[in-house]
């Protein structure tokens, strides 16, 4: 792909990009590939510096995993998104290894970490960037580990139900109770019981398509 296409988007993208150097632009669309990765797919296992991955669209799910192989989602991807944490020698400061899935079939620029990384050293604001945009997902991690520790099960799959709903924009939410457990960092036998429950309770009408939300206002006060 040649330097303008990628120059298009980085444009839009990066903050900074008109306030670095030529050789600056010139190196990070150089070591830029657009890549495209099937559903199911492990594009990053924290063993390297996979580099700045761009989503064009799809989803990526980004987690971390136990010795015991046990995983917990930590935030997911989607089309606009970026994600420095795969790019650990950007983030030298990032001491914990995540681990990103494509959920989706989906397509993403990357930008090669240690070129990114070499930029960034000459280029304060590059630096600044990297770690506001890493600092943001910090949020988002701190939430989940929020939940897992804080919060009833009940409350977290109330909470989980409401943003996925938000999210696709419909009270039907495509998702076996398998991923939901997955995205949940809990066990699917749990996941069943708790929507049995709240379909006992007339909250929700689960089925092969998915869980039907049928009382918003009291799944909203059981995320309370």
């Amino acid at each position: 792909m040649s330097r303008a296409m990628f120059e298009s988007v980085y444009k839009k993208i990066f903050p900074f990009w008109e306030e670095i150097s030529a050789d600056a632009q010139e190196t990070i669309c150089r070591h830029s590939v657009a890549m495209t990765y099937l559903k199911g797919t492990t594009i990053h296992d924290g063993s390297e510096c996979s580099g700045v991955f761009f989503i064009r669209s799809g989803c990526l799910r980004v987690y971390i995993m136990s010795e015991k192989g046990k995983d917990i989602t930590l935030y997911r991807l989607y089309s606009g998104d970026m994600c420095m944490l795969s790019a650990s020698c950007v983030l030298q400061a990032v001491t914990f290894d995540v681990m990103i899935d494509a959920e989706e079939d989906s397509e993403c620029y990357v930008i090669n970490g240690p070129a990114f990384a070499s930029v960034s050293e000459s280029h304060p604001k590059i630096k600044i960037f990297s770690l506001e945009t890493a600092i943001s997902r910090f949020s988002d991690v701190m939430w989940v580990m929020q939940q897992i520790l804080f919060m009833s099960m009940d409350q977290r799959l109330a909470i989980f139900l409401s943003d996925e709903s938000k999210r696709i924009g419909s009270d039907v939410i495509p998702l076996t109770h398998e991923q939901i457990a997955k995205y949940m960092g809990s066990a699917r036998e749990v996941v069943t019981r708790m929507l049995k429950y709240f379909a006992g309770e007339g909250i929700v009408e689960v089925s092969r398509k998915g869980v039907k939300i049928l009382d918003k206002q009291r799944l909203r006060d059981l995320a309370l």
